[in-house]
């Protein structure tokens, strides 16, 4: 399977469920995010080690990697071998390039009729942004999550990580998926075409409903929900608990826990159509009830009580959580270097 993209969170998938993924670099660097280090990892690589990043083993795992200059013929043939006992091509160039590089669709299909070609891009394969470079942040401005993300009265803010890019690996992965079951049934390869941009305008779900069919404004929220009230991040005594209440129980069971049982029967919160209409009352009356204790406390007291809640997190105490722990979701694995060709 060989892999031409700088962004391979889709590829990682297929290569965690078992595929045998090569990955194809630029003979000159690699990877670009094979250079991308934080501060902190002057201490974890050789000193020899130039070209690894904590970032590029992240997206990179369980994959073989080798580099082709794709200019020049060599690189070509090499990459039709590698094509006619492949099942899929992955690549993130700018739309026409690989056409116009002689490695196209058209190209790799004369090659192997079964290939299924997964395109990956910014803004997709038609349309007056096509030929434009495609990059996360760009497509979470451009496609609406930024107008949407970060406190109301504050400037539009980035998410802490890449979930455009990630959420568009998601889709492809699945993409690859189905495509491979349509070929068993039919005999057929086919050509994939996802975009950053695309993937990010589905996701604007019930923001994207709002405005279609109500004509409705989206706002930032920070952390509060626009339709459930109370549905927030509050702040405690030493950090923050997430803590919300979906219906009338569990508003009812809300106010017996913090002991404010009239607060149920408040007019001004008496469903939730009312405490959203008045997010800024209750916000008023809950808000010192809930910094006057630590976090510790309130996840005693809500411990078993039905209701949505969990303490912010660091990634420190992510990764100490029983949960993670009983999931396996950390493994230790050896790293082994590239192969250059």
């Amino acid at each position: 399977m060989p892999e031409t993209s700088q962004g391979p969170f889709y590829t990682q998938i297929l290569a965690d469920y078992g595929a045998e993924v090569l990955k194809v670099e630029n003979p000159k660097g690699g990877d670009d995010t094979r250079l991308w280090r934080t501060a902190a990892e002057k201490d974890i690589w050789k000193p020899t080690g130039k070209d690894m990043s904590a970032y590029f083993c992240a997206i990179n795992r369980n994959k073989m990697s080798i580099t082709l200059n794709l200019k020049q013929d060599k690189g070509r043939e090499i990459l039709f071998r590698l094509v006619k006992n492949s099942d899929v091509v992955v690549e993130n160039f700018v739309p026409g390039k690989m056409d116009k590089m002689g490695i196209g669709y058209e190209k790799l299909r004369e090659i192997n009729p079964l290939i299924i070609h997964a395109s990956v891009s910014g803004y997709g394969a038609s349309g007056p942004y096509s030929h434009r470079a495609g990059y996360g942040a760009i497509a979470a401005a451009e496609a609406g999550m930024l107008h949407v993300t970060g406190e109301r009265d504050g400037p539009p803010t980035r998410p802490g990580l890449g979930l455009t890019d990630m959420s568009t690996g998601l889709y492809l992965h699945g993409a690859i998926l189905a495509a491979l079951l349509a070929r068993r049934d039919t005999g057929r390869g086919q050509k994939i075409d996802a975009s950053l941009f695309e993937s990010q305008v589905s996701l604007l779900s019930n923001v994207a409903m709002s405005w279609l069919n109500a004509g409705e404004h989206s706002k930032r929220w920070g952390t509060e929900h626009p339709s459930i009230v109370p549905y927030q991040a509050f702040k405690t005594k030493d950090g923050h608990l997430v803590l919300g209440a979906t219906n009338n129980r569990q508003f009812q069971i809300l106010c017996h826990l913090i002991k404010l049982s009239g607060l149920s029967t408040d007019p001004r919160f008496a469903d939730n159509s009312s405490s959203v209409q008045n997010r800024a009352e209750l916000k008023e009356i809950l808000e010192p009830i809930l910094n006057a204790k630590t976090a510790e406390v309130w996840l005693a007291v809500l411990e078993g009580c039905g209701l949505p809640y969990g303490p912010v997190n660091t990634i420190e105490e992510v990764f100490s959580h029983p949960q993670t722990a009983a999931r396996d979701m950390v493994y230790s694995l050896p790293h082994k270097e590239s192969v250059s060709g």
